[in-house]
């Protein structure tokens, strides 16, 4: 099957419940969507949504107190949820698909000059000798924007911009074929957000990479997005194309979402929502957005609604 008529990453029914003295918190609940080649999909969502726990489900980063973890995975058609722990780590996280996680200070280890921490994935997976992983790691930042001579400097040394310039040039140095980025920019101002989204935008076309773009800032994810998935109380409500979903968002949700950002344009104020997610502890049986809908009837509190499957999937009785 050939990168045209197939896709890089097929999740199905992914499921990661975390077990508590209060009974499990279902954080990522039988979520299913797609990636492409060279495919940008950003998951949108408030915070506690379950976004950066998929994330640490597809990458097998898992905690101890797991309930429940199941699912199918599938990267470039090779199933991987059937893996062993030591053949995962080895051959697929940070090899065939690597993180960017948030907060690139706290991702870095004080006491290691950063140059060889992005050298040092080419040494454990591709098994390359210091010397040649410290150039490639050089490469790396060139083309990240940083100066080749800050492999010898610690993080404490840099800007949060340059940090995180380090933590994307360490998920990119093995070339992957799928980068997960969990909030990148969530601690930076807003110029250099935009300096990073820019960065993003240009790996992406020069190393043919996907992105898996989780984050809860609506405008500047747009610039990068393919297509978009909405995430609310752990489940995909709403996947589509970019350019169908910033005009015009089928999903409640996701028009509230919308609603609530600000304009540069136009008299119309943001919204906001009305009341809190529900606990992931005790969910509701209907439609989990159903007690903050302005649009819900008797149906949606009773039964869960069931998927509308085209080329644009919505979770919502009104789109049955």
């Amino acid at each position: 099957m050939s990168k045209t008529d197939s896709k890089l990453l097929r999740i199905e029914d992914l499921r990661l419940w975390f077990r508590t003295s209060k009974g499990p918190v279902k954080a990522v609940d039988d979520v299913s969507f797609e990636l492409g080649y060279k495919e940008a999909v950003v998951v949108l969502g408030e915070s506690g949504c379950g976004k950066s726990s998929l994330a640490k489900a597809i990458l097998r980063l898992l905690p101890r107190n797991i309930d429940s973890y199941s699912g199918k995975v599938y990267l470039a058609d090779q199933e991987l949820m059937g893996l062993g722990e030591e053949e995962f780590r080895q051959n697929v996280r940070w090899v065939k698909m690597s993180l960017v996680p948030q907060a690139a200070m706290n991702s870095l280890n004080p006491v290691l000059k950063v140059g060889d921490q992005v050298a040092e994935p080419m040494m454990v997976h591709m098994g390359a000798d210091k010397a040649s992983a410290l150039e490639a790691a050089k490469k790396m930042f060139a083309h990240v924007g940083v100066p080749q001579d800050f492999v010898n400097r610690y993080a404490f040394e840099l800007s949060g911009g340059m940090r995180q310039r380090v933590a994307i040039a360490m998920s990119l140095v093995t070339t992957p074929l799928l980068v997960v980025l969990d909030e990148p920019t969530s601690a930076l101002d807003v110029l250099t957000q935009a300096n990073i989204m820019n960065v993003l935008k240009r790996i992406k076309k020069e190393f043919e990479v996907s992105f898996i773009l989780i984050t809860h800032d609506i405008s500047t994810s747009s610039e990068l997005a393919d297509r978009v998935a909405v995430m609310y109380a752990g489940q995909i409500v709403e996947t589509s194309d970019a350019d169908r979903f910033f005009k015009a968002p089928l999903h409640p949700y996701s028009q509230k979402l919308m609603a609530s950002v600000p304009r540069l344009h136009g008299d119309q104020e943001p919204e906001f929502i009305v009341g809190q997610p529900p606990s992931l502890l005790a969910l509701p049986t209907g439609c989990r957005f159903a007690e903050r809908c302005p649009y819900r009837f008797e149906r949606c509190v009773e039964d869960p609604p069931v998927i509308k499957k085209d080329d644009r999937q919505v979770r919502c009785w009104l789109h049955v």
